[in-house]
């Protein structure tokens, strides 16, 4: 075998640059399949992570507006979303594993010892802060403590705190919004999030919910002290996954489509607030479950297509081995017919030939796989936009590469080298160029 890899060897180097021009189809390919995998694979990991970081597997509820009558009301009706909501939601339903409000305000006078500012604030429960992945890098998060005695406490976002506090821990500290004294407990870790219903987190500062329906319930004529923002759900983990196989399989997969969760949503609510259950409109939805599912699909046909052209390139390669194998087929018929002459069976051409185109594909593929891991780390030096989170190469990348690489060099080196080996003594003996 040693001999024979030497062999193989030395002709290849005897004809360098065609040997370089066939291996450049093959080193193409290779690149190819790397690097719009890794591409692919960056993208879809990067909307994972903007998806998960708003919150994964949610039910966003704002509110909306009828489109259709309903107990003797005409269309166009406003329906306003209150704590009752999220009582019987809680009570009713089979699929929502949590269902927490929100209560949100915006242009409050934020003042620390420091700086001001005019802020957005939530009030929210705690279970809220783990559904929606809010996690602190200094300080604690909103307990159940702080929400029955409705504390004064204050959870601050990771930039709206550079700008009350700058570099200062504000853990302890004091501030005053709208003129009422708060105590800082916590600073939101910093968030890369690109995907928001109404701010990012980072620009916002958190209450316990009881102490902002107390101290900053939501104005206005159509609003009560018990009227909310939004309403947060999250479903059972089985459902959502479920839900997710049902719209895709009835090509459904969409943010407007109604899937079991929406609909017994609709069906709680629309039962409490005289609205139809298949009025979509009636209520504000968005599912971040559907929502990652959506582009999940649709980076896996961008991603079949980019295979599928890696593919046809690296089969281009592959042709350009066999034509070049013949080639050297021909040029080498004497050799092959003193050699056959001299004792050599069949079989030791054929293995001769085959090693050969072989070694040639294997050789294209190792300089493809080295160049397009190496453009992948270079790439991932430099920044990168939201929803992408660089050049990641998998090792079903790596071992698709290879697999269809072998598939390719045994199909361009086998009919080259059963021609070869095929060959009878003396009319390879008689041949001429």
């Amino acid at each position: 075998m040693k001999e024979l890899l030497k062999q193989t060897w030395l002709n290849l180097t005897a004809h360098k640059l065609r040997s370089f021009l066939t291996m450049f189809g093959i080193i193409w390919g290779v690149i190819s399949i790397v690097l719009l995998s890794a591409v692919s694979e960056g993208f879809q990991r990067g909307n994972q992570y903007v998806i998960e970081e708003l919150g994964k597997n949610i039910v966003i509820i704002r509110n909306g507006r009828t489109t259709m009558q309903a107990g003797g009301e005409r269309a166009g009706r406003l329906i306003r979303l209150g704590i009752d909501d999220v009582n019987e939601l809680k009570r009713q339903s089979r699929l929502l594993e949590h269902v927490t409000p929100e209560l949100m305000r915006n242009g409050i006078s934020a003042k620390s010892p420091f700086n001001a500012a005019s802020v957005q604030m939530s009030g929210v429960w705690p279970i809220y802060q783990m559904i929606r992945t809010i996690e602190v890098d200094r300080g604690r998060l909103i307990n159940d403590q702080d929400c029955l005695d409705a504390r004064r406490v204050v959870v601050v976002g990771f930039e709206m705190c550079k700008q009350l506090f700058a570099e200062r821990d504000p853990v302890g500290g004091q501030m005053m919004l709208n003129g009422i004294p708060y105590t800082v407990i916590g600073r939101i870790r910093n968030k890369e999030q690109d995907s928001n219903y109404t701010g990012e987190d980072n620009q916002r500062l958190f209450l316990p919910y009881e102490t902002m329906r107390r101290d900053f319930p939501l104005t206005g004529r159509n609003n009560t002290s018990d009227s909310l923002s939004t309403i947060i759900a999250a479903p059972f983990e089985h459902v959502a996954k479920e839900q997710e196989k049902t719209l895709e399989r009835e090509g459904k997969l969409n943010d407007q489509a109604i899937g079991p969760v929406e609909a017994e949503i609709l069906s709680i609510l629309g039962a409490r607030h005289d609205f139809d259950p298949k009025d979509r409109e009636a209520l504000s939805m968005w599912n971040t479950a559907v929502e990652a599912a959506f582009f999940t699909k649709m980076i896996d046909s961008m991603r079949e297509f980019f295979i599928i052209v890696s593919i046809i390139t690296l089969a281009l390669g592959g042709i350009g081995v066999m034509n070049i194998m013949l080639i050297s087929v021909k040029e080498r018929t004497r050799e092959i017919g003193l050699r056959k002459a001299l004792g050599a069976t069949s079989g030791n051409i054929l293995q001769q030939f085959f090693s050969e185109g072989m070694l040639l594909t294997i050789i294209s593929g190792t300089i493809g796989l080295g160049i397009g891991i190496s453009i992948c780390r270079l790439v991932n030096l430099l920044p990168m936009p939201a929803r992408f989170s660089g050049m990641i190469i998998t090792w079903q990348t790596a071992a698709f590469s290879i697999g269809v690489l072998t598939l390719i060099g045994m199909v361009a080196a086998t009919y080259p080298a059963r021609r070869a080996a095929e060959m009878q003594p003396i009319e390879a003996l008689r041949f001429e160029m």
